[in-house]
């Protein structure tokens, strides 16, 4: 298998992580886009057989499939729910964060401020709800899951690309959080170059 991703990739991350977590094998390859995705976008998983997938939810669940252990996706339905609640609020964070940078990186005549407030605005309120809901240990639950690997992405890409958005006075929980998994090999090896 290849993994056609970018370092900087928050859902790039989240799958070498869950890569990582099952030691599943996987060459990964840096890449801008992917020619294996109609759409362009990373990341794309292409299987030894050369079936592509794309979408970071759906190569996740694939890797779910193939290594049942560790098992970052519960079966039980209300406990996989809140673990794909948690995936869906950090790839929600991810995408207004990846807005909010595109158009800070427009040209000045044209950026519009308005856009990027109302996209971190949005980021501020899904830190707010991680920060309430975050549990003992983990994001979820009492063992690693999907939850982490897209918390830890989603927020580590936010910090690469808007440092101030985040102060650990309004968040002392999610800091602690990620402090504690920064030593994870998984979460350290894949952890995004400084900007």
């Amino acid at each position: 298998m290849k993994l056609i991703t970018s370092p900087t990739s928050p859902y790039g991350r989240k799958v070498r992580i869950a890569l990582l977590e099952k030691s599943v094998p996987c060459e990964v390859a840096n890449e801008a886009a992917s020619p294996h995705n109609p759409l362009g976008k990373i990341p794309a998983l292409v299987l030894d057989d050369g079936t592509s997938l794309f979408d970071s939810v759906v190569i996740v669940e694939y890797i779910e499939g193939v290594a049942s252990k560790p098992q970052l996706i519960p079966s039980e339905p209300n406990e996989r729910a809140l673990v794909r609640r948690w995936e869906a609020l950090a790839d929600g964070i991810a995408d207004a964060t990846v807005l909010a940078m595109l158009e800070s990186r427009r040209a000045a005549e044209l950026r519009d401020p308005s856009v990027v407030e109302r996209q971190l605005g949005k980021v501020r309120a899904a830190l707010a709800f991680a920060e309430a809901g975050l549990a003992e240990s983990f994001a979820h639950g009492s063992t690693f899951s999907l939850a982490d690997a897209a918390l830890v992405s989603a927020v580590g890409y936010l910090n690469l690309r808007f440092p101030d958005v985040l102060p650990s006075s309004h968040t002392p929980r999610l800091h602690a959080y990620l402090t504690r998994l920064a030593t994870r090999p998984s979460i350290a090896t894949t952890a995004p170059p400084a900007a």
